[in-house]
């Protein structure tokens, strides 16, 4: 069985080198870059099936490299942000990150975050061909990972797919924000965790750009999240 290959982009050498190690010992096939044009070249090349990619960067930062590489590829992601910079976590998310991990971290943190990554973009299953969630307007064919809604495909991540499924199954119903966040980012919630918001409001715009004011996603208030058929 191949290794499972990791791509680190990062301008920080030492850290990469460290880290480049430590996902080597468990079991990870890893390539080093350090800037965005290099990054989306070994996306191509190397096909890895998770990057590590971290907002500040020479060049283009990764902000930019991730909107750049969403345009050809739906690898899962993981962006480094900087402590405190809230703004970078929102930007990531919304460009198509998976998640983000504030520097400084513990090393094994970042192996955690990876594991679960990989954990939900692996499908123990083959769904069956003709396998789907109707919900009003929307309909999504799991075999494909594709979500549409009269016809019209739905560009969604990775965890906006998830949430969607999680939400359309049963329609009508309040679905916790823990429940959520284990669904959509393989994890627990933490206290003042707004990943979950941000994959949720960027969904909703991408329903909203659909056309079909029948379907929307309604929060309840400290309870959750539920998808409405009018």
């Amino acid at each position: 069985m191949l290794p499972t290959k990791i791509l680190l982009v990062d301008d920080d050498h030492a850290l990469t080198e460290m880290l480049s190690e430590l996902l080597q010992t468990e079991g990870y096939e890893c390539t080093v870059v350090d800037n965005g044009a290099e990054a989306l070249l070994a996306v191509r090349e190397e096909n890895p099936s998770l990057v590590v990619l971290d907002v500040m960067m020479p060049g283009d930062d990764g902000i930019t490299t991730l909107r750049k590489l969403r345009k050809t590829s739906d690898v899962a992601v993981l962006m480094l942000t900087a402590m405190g910079e809230d703004d970078d976590r929102v930007l990531g998310l919304e460009a198509g990150a998976d998640d983000y991990l504030a520097k400084p971290f513990v090393a094994r943190e970042l192996v955690l975050r990876i594991q679960a990554i990989l954990r939900r973009f692996k499908q123990p299953a083959t769904p069956d061909a003709h396998a789907a969630i109707q919900a009003g307007p929307l309909n999504i064919e799991l075999a494909k990972d594709r979500a549409e809604i009269n016809g019209l495909v739905l560009p969604l991540t990775g965890a906006e797919l998830r949430i969607l499924e999680s939400l359309a199954s049963r329609p009508g119903e309040i679905v916790s924000r823990e429940d959520l966040t284990k669904i959509a980012l393989g994890r627990e919630l933490s206290p003042y965790d707004r990943a979950l918001d941000t994959h949720i409001s960027h969904l909703r715009n991408k329903l909203g750009k659909a056309g079909d004011a029948s379907i929307a996603i309604r929060s309840a208030r400290g309870a959750g999240y539920r998808l409405v058929i009018n």
